[in-house]
């Protein structure tokens, strides 16, 4: 069995396939990283939540037909492992450049990967709009 170091560092390199895949607007790349099972589940930034691959699937051509240009620049990125998953927490600051004055989005999101056969495989992407943090240590979140 692989050491924990080892395996942490495929579950980095199984997220990268996954960021790189959206970068490159590449649909088999991107069904190459997920888990094809009902299982499945995706949560883009104001969607409601897809479940099962052929959802997923047609979620991606949808926002790879839409998009022209996207990069990112990934932070805070935590690893954690057990046996047979694997999550991934991290910012995704999306650069948008297609303005005169480029934009940065931080979406926070949260990926989750299974043990198949020989891989790592995403079979939960949760991602959602970050909130800036405040400075008021009074602040009430239910008076906001």
């Amino acid at each position: 069995m692989a050491s924990r170091e080892d395996q942490e560092g495929a579950i980095v390199r199984a997220n990268k396939r996954f960021y790189d895949a959206f970068e490159q607007l590449d649909i088999e790349a991107m069904a190459a990283v997920w888990l094809h099972a009902d299982r499945a589940r995706c949560v883009h930034p104001g969607w409601r939540t897809l479940r099962g691959w052929p959802s997923i699937k047609e979620s991606w051509i949808a926002i790879f037909s839409n998009t022209e240009e996207i990069k990112f620049t990934i932070t805070n990125l935590s690893v954690s492992l057990s046996d047979r998953m694997a999550w991934v927490s991290c910012v995704e600051n999306i650069i948008d450049s297609g303005n005169a004055i480029p934009v940065v989005s931080a979406i926070e999101a949260t990926n989750i990967f299974e043990w198949s056969g020989s891989e790592w495989r995403l079979v939960q992407h949760h991602a959602s709009m970050a909130m800036r943090e405040r400075d008021d240590s009074e602040w009430d979140p239910s008076q906001n």
